[in-house]
């Protein structure tokens, strides 16, 4: 493909996104406004950015930090710690703390994310798995695309504890569930079963929309800060929020019973998880752009994307769809040799803990891992689908995704 004739694309894919980006502006100052303001609500001060050693009492920085989350997410308290080391690590805090020994755990998005069947035990050697410590568990698929509440509200039984909700799609071929309906399963269950504790997974949905699960009547909520909410500058943490008593129970489970939130040094991470957290309403709208920028490019070149440009986002997630492995590991090699660290390093498909398939993982990011920064990774498993996500520039997506285009069609992989 000529340099002319791709310049010409991105320029009829810009101009019919426009009215699209200007909708992500408008959202990205709602949650602006919303940060903000819990940043004045805790009167947030130069020395709450310094942390702690040792043990971590009395740190002032931590607990503010875990005050504007709450206020921010609308929740009555929160838990934000560095010693939480991943997405996965939070939920499982929230489930393990909330689930004993012949509670059930009935996920109504069908089965979660890889990494997470080898927490409840359905996958991997069921060491320290829910299953392990007496839990059942049960799920309900989607019916086109949306919670099937029907047959939700027929599983439910006396002793189904949590429900929980995966907001985004993960690594699988459904569509995100967007606030909306997630607020209307939510209502449901809750007007028959009020006491049951509604947990929802928000990885890759923080400031996608202009309000949380916890508007929506979760009782918990969990989430990564090397995702959205870390503002790509937080190098590693997690985060509960939700009810009171069930963030007390978290505490518990992440540190020691009667010890709880009052310890954990929050050490040098401080800084960057305010300025990360002050920075998410913009960075998510960035990656957002890209992702809408990836989605109607590549259809004009022939290539299958999901969701479509003009759908309504719930989160960052944009999955591709290949016709053979070798053109989804061109496509993610070619994300990498535009990235801004290791572009000179090309990713190949293989084993990761957690994952039953190989998995080609192209990020060349300053935090390793990071699905805020850009990154395109995937199961090498039919139907052949990377999920392309983040960016901390709508520029650096741009010019990204326009090379990786570019290859394909140079190596006639499309």
């Amino acid at each position: 493909m000529k340099m002319e004739e791709m310049k010409q694309l991105i320029a009829d894919t810009e101009a019919t996104l426009a009215p699209y980006f200007k909708a992500i502006e408008e959202t990205a100052f709602v949650n602006q406004e919303k940060v903000l303001n819990a940043f004045h609500e805790v009167k947030a001060t130069e020395s709450d950015l310094q942390g702690t050693t040792g043990y971590g009492y009395d740190d002032f920085g931590r607990d503010h930090l875990e005050e504007i989350y709450a206020h921010t997410f609308k929740a009555e308290d929160a838990l934000v710690r560095p010693q939480i080391i991943s997405g996965t690590h939070a939920i499982t805090i929230a489930l393990q703390s909330t689930l004993k020994h012949g509670d059930e755990l009935l996920y109504i998005t069908g089965n979660p994310y890889d990494t997470l069947l080898e927490v409840i035990g359905i996958n991997g050697n069921g060491i320290e798995s829910l299953k392990e410590h007496g839990v059942q568990y049960n799920k309900v698929d989607l019916k086109h695309g949306d919670i099937d509440i029907e047959t939700v509200m027929q599983q439910i039984h006396s002793r189904t504890k949590v429900i929980a909700i995966q907001r985004s799609k993960g690594y699988d071929q459904r569509p995100s569930i967007n606030l909306n309906l997630i607020e209307k399963a939510i209502q449901q269950i809750k007007a028959q079963y009020p006491e049951i504790i509604i947990f929802v997974d928000n990885c890759y949905g923080e400031f996608v929309e202009e309000r949380e699960p916890i508007e929506c009547g979760a009782d918990l909520i969990a989430g990564s800060l090397i995702k959205n909410p870390g503002g790509g500058l937080a190098k590693i943490g997690g985060y509960i929020a939700g009810k009171k008593d069930l963030i007390a129970r978290c505490g518990y489970r992440l540190t020691a019973p009667g010890i709880g939130k009052e310890a954990g040094a929050s050490l040098n991470s401080l800084q960057e998880m305010y300025q990360g957290f002050f920075l998410a309403p913009h960075v998510v709208s960035q990656s957002l752009k890209g992702a809408l920028f990836t989605s109607l490019l590549l259809e004009k070149m022939d290539m299958r994307t999901s969701p479509r440009y003009d759908e309504a986002r719930t989160d960052l997630i944009q999955t591709v769809s290949f016709e053979n492995k070798e053109q989804m590991i061109q496509f993610c090699q070619s994300i990498q040799q535009a990235s801004p660290i290791n572009a000179h390093f090309s990713p190949e498909p293989a084993y990761m803990p957690g994952y039953e398939d190989d998995v080609i993982m192209a990020a060349g990011t300053f935090v390793q891992g990071s699905s805020i920064e850009l990154s395109a990774d995937g199961p090498i498993r039919p139907p052949f689908e990377a999920y392309v996500q983040g960016g901390l520039t709508y520029e650096h997506v741009k010019l990204a995704v326009s090379r990786a285009a570019r290859n394909l069609k140079s190596q006639q992989l499309i």
